[in-house]
């Protein structure tokens, strides 16, 4: 498999928002991780989306041999078993790299169970997407998987603080799930489920926040309105990998909220590099 087959596959580009997920449930769990620790987790957990998107392409073959040809397996690039060889494999070892942190740290065996349980829902999802009319629900959850596997891994509980991030993460993940499973056909049946991509900035309200939390709120506003504005443009694509990126903003807020303001910035700079990467890499 070239190199560059597989850097579409894993839709790579979108790797900075995995990075930010684990930074945003770190901080509202309160885990105190050593950098290698965190090091450690970012690797499980990518590898975990990079086996997502290379199974999704796999299970996905036929029906993007008609609506997307140019796709690396319809096209010819690489074949489905060779795929799914690769996508597993990333499965495995990304959750032997979060056993590899639990045990080492003494996490114990919860964070093991969470990755085994997002690889399950990954798994699932990539099997049943196209016609499973709460895709856009397990989407959301593989995403509050990845906070969940982080947190555990880190060494904290599951507490209120990121229960609550949990929530907003998987009502933004909705939103965009919703979007994404029209982009192929750029008309929506339906709008309401767009409401949820609203539910953040009603529960994430910037009074009181500080500067730093006030900016990078306009920021992920201003940034969610763009990609509405391309939905109603019909630009889907365009709008839900910029949707995509914005979840590393929204990472930058649960951040920010955590007194941790560099690290809020470097969740941003992971907003802008997958903003750039997703020019050379699409990101869906």
């Amino acid at each position: 498999m070239k190199l560059s087959v597989a850097l579409r596959l894993g839709r790579v580009s979108n790797l900075p928002t995995v990075t930010t997920n684990v930074l945003a449930a770190l901080a509202l769990s309160g885990a105190a991780a050593a950098p290698w620790t965190i090091a450690v987790i970012c690797l499980g957990i990518s590898l975990l989306y990079l086996a997502g998107m290379f199974l999704n392409d796999a299970f996905d073959r036929t029906i993007d041999a008609i609506e997307r040809p140019e796709r690396p397996i319809p096209s010819g690039q690489v074949s489905a078993a060779d795929v799914f060889g690769a996508g597993f494999a990333l499965m495995a070892f990304g959750i032997l790299a979060i056993a590899g942190v639990a045990l080492a740290t003494g996490a114990g065996w919860w964070p093991i169970a969470s990755a085994i349980g997002l690889a399950a829902l990954i798994v699932y999802y990539d099997m049943r997407h196209k016609a499973n009319p709460f895709a856009p629900l397990v989407m959301g959850l593989c995403r509050v998987g990845a906070y969940t596997t982080a947190a555990l891994a880190g060494g904290a509980s599951l507490d209120e603080s990121l229960i609550i991030g949990c929530g907003l993460l998987l009502a933004y993940l909705i939103g965009l799930s919703f979007i994404a499973r029209h982009e192929n056909t750029s008309k929506l049946t339906q709008l309401w489920p767009l409401a949820f991509l609203i539910v953040p900035f009603v529960v994430l309200q910037p009074a009181g926040g500080g500067p730093w939390m006030f900016a990078i709120y306009l920021m992920f506003a201003g940034w969610t309105g763009r990609c509405l504005w391309l939905v109603w443009k019909r630009n889907f694509r365009t709008a839900v990998g910029g949707l995509i990126a914005g979840i590393s903003l929204l990472d930058a807020l649960f951040v920010i909220r955590g007194d941790q303001p560099v690290l809020a910035g470097v969740a941003c700079g992971a907003f802008l590099l997958t903003t750039i990467l997703q020019r050379r890499v699409p990101g869906t």
